[in-house]
């Protein structure tokens, strides 16, 4: 079943110069990118990206984080997208990702795990309403 999803390259994986290496795994798995773009998430948007962690002690950090650089939002489109990227992704803690995937190869910690994937149909499609709305981004 074609799917959609919501990959998001975090500002550690943008300052790495990890960008390119992402997507091309991304397309190297047969997955389409339909939708790309670059921007400084607003406080605002990181908090409703991330409203399911609400109220969660690493909540704050996680925003303050998410905000502090720039980001690369990607909509991904093939069968079983959803599943598919997690498990290119790999596990949020990259100490405890398999080597091969994303965050295996690439994650210096559980925060800075260089990528973010939604994580059901539903999910991805409430997160890409987030990120690609025009409100998202500020200015530098």
């Amino acid at each position: 079943m074609v799917e959609r999803t919501l990959l998001i390259i975090k500002p550690d994986g943008v300052r790495r110069g990890l960008i390119g290496e992402i997507l091309r795994r991304i397309e190297a798995k047969g997955l389409r990118i339909t939708k790309l773009k670059m921007l400084k998430l607003s406080r605002e948007c990181a908090e409703q990206l991330y409203d399911i962690h609400r109220g969660k002690p690493f909540f704050e950090g996680l925003i303050s984080f998410m905000t502090s650089g720039p980001i690369v939002a990607a909509v991904i489109e093939g069968d079983d997208a959803v599943n598919v990227v997690r498990l290119l992704v790999g596990p949020t803690d990259g100490r405890k990702a398999p080597p091969g995937t994303i965050r295996g190869d690439y994650a210096l910690s559980i925060r800075e795990n260089v990528v973010h994937a939604a994580d059901s149909p539903e999910r991805a499609e409430y997160e890409i309403s987030v990120v690609f709305d025009i409100k998202c981004s500020v200015e530098e």
